[in-house]
């Protein structure tokens, strides 16, 4: 049995602690993982990952959406939407980062070893999505993908960095194909990123009863357009898309954000045994906090120590929550009638904790294309420093009084779509094959 006062004797403290960040932070950019990484370029195969969650349901679509912050009833009800011209509830249109289940396939004819990457930090700079079909309950979301590109570039924050570009393609269990999407990730050095101190001077947030009415009286004007049609008629080059308000970023948005199905995958954090057992996996990716226990080196997301020992002022968000946060700045201004066909962003800054950030945009284009009224949105996220720190873009179909609410959705590309078949017939045969076996 542990002796209770030897196991709560001060064995670390913040000198141990400054020994263990530099021991998790001490590692360089290899070239044999930069190689790698390039040997992967081209290769796609379908995805083995389990995300948080596999199937679509109420309760799926309803916490994801609550997870950023959105209370649309097309997402969030289960009754709203048989009302609506989708018939049903639906789920955000970033719902893919957190729910995927594993696609069985043949094992690749070419072996190829993957780059561990070990101790280098990575970080979501932006992504381009393409939508395709809803995700209605009772789906299951799978994928395919890999490396598209990978580019080294000089470094202000780390002297020297990789930006790998990855496919994903989501598909439904019918083989249809859902979304699209490319996510460019950079790899820093943290030790690198540290020294150099790039955003060393930036100091924490803090707001006045002032400052916190101006950011509530944003919350109070904002509204879901809901079943009130925006049509396309109605709409011209430079009208507004909001303001919405976000923020100021807490540990508990991160807590709420993982309680939403982001955050599990590929590195797993979990609790208890299962923690002891993921340590076993993949032990690099613990480090020891301040009380000597190993914990999750993506607590840089909500503890400011470790962020710091990896050159950031204190702890930041996931860079998908902003792509989130920008597609419910859109879905809320097109309505229950719209479609977002396409999204693109770039995460160009970090959002702290204590960062609040004004979400406003603007039409800049309109037009008809493929039996499809469209409009264009620059869009963008402004912090209380009045930093941009995440511009993007949007396409947006609307319903016409000529053409009527319901428009047809964009056809996925023929290639994609004849991939999504092939998979989903062999998943289908090889789950077979498994139940036969048992």
């Amino acid at each position: 049995m542990l002796d209770r006062r030897e196991t709560l004797e001060p064995r670390v403290g913040a000198m141990a602690t400054s020994t263990e960040f530099e021991k998790a932070t001490d590692f360089k950019l290899k070239e044999s993982d930069i190689e790698r990484a390039k040997a992967l370029v081209g290769h796609y195969s379908a995805s083995k990952t389990r995300e948080h969650l596999t199937l679509g349901n109420h309760d799926t679509f309803r916490n994801f959406a609550r997870s950023y912050g959105d209370d649309n009833p097309l997402f969030c009800s289960e009754d709203y939407g048989a009302s609506t011209r989708w018939g049903s509830q639906i789920a955000p249109p970033m719902v893919g980062i957190g729910l995927n289940a594993p696609l069985r396939a043949d094992p690749p004819t070419e072996h190829l070893k993957r780059p561990s990457f070990r101790g280098i930090h990575v970080f979501v700079s932006g992504s381009t999505w393409d939508w395709y079909r809803p995700v209605l309950p009772g789906d299951r979301l799978y994928s395919f993908g890999g490396t598209e590109s990978v580019e080294i570039k000089d470094s202000e924050f780390a002297e020297k960095s990789v930006l790998i570009t990855f496919l994903n393609t989501k598909m439904n269990q019918r083989g249809e194909v859902v979304a699209s999407m490319r996510m460019l990730a950079i790899h820093t050095e943290r030790k690198t990123a540290r020294e150099k101190g790039k955003y060393s001077a930036i100091e924490p947030a803090t707001y006045t009863d002032d400052d916190m009415a101006r950011l509530n009286a944003i919350y109070a004007a904002e509204e879901v357009r809901g079943g009130e049609p925006r049509w396309w008629e109605d709409v011209g080059v430079g009208d507004a898309v909001g303001p919405m308000a976000k923020g100021p970023l807490t540990t508990t948005d991160m807590i709420v954000f993982h309680s939403g199905g982001y955050g599990f995958t590929p590195y797993t954090p979990c609790a208890n045994r299962l923690a002891y057992e993921n340590r076993q996996r993949i032990a690099p990716f613990y480090v020891k906090n301040e009380h000597g226990v190993p914990d999750v080196a993506q607590r840089v997301h909500w503890d400011s120590a470790w962020a710091q020992a990896i050159g950031n002022p204190m702890a930041y968000d996931y860079g998908v929550m902003r792509d989130c946060w920008l597609t419910h700045l859109v879905t809320d201004w097109m309505g229950d009638d719209g479609w977002l066909m396409r999204q693109h962003s770039e995460i160009r800054k970090f959002n702290y904790t204590g960062d609040s950030h004004i979400l406003t945009g603007e039409v800049t284009a309109k037009r008809v294309e493929d039996g499809r009224h469209l409009v264009d949105i620059e869009m963008r996220g402004t912090n209380q420093r009045g930093d941009v720190t995440c511009p993007g873009s949007a396409t947006v179909a609307l319903p016409s009084r000529d053409g009527g609410r319901a428009f047809p959705l964009p056809e996925p590309p023929a290639d994609l779509s004849a991939v999504a078949q092939s998979l989903t017939m062999r998943h289908v045969e090889l789950t077979a094959q498994r139940g036969a076996s048992r």
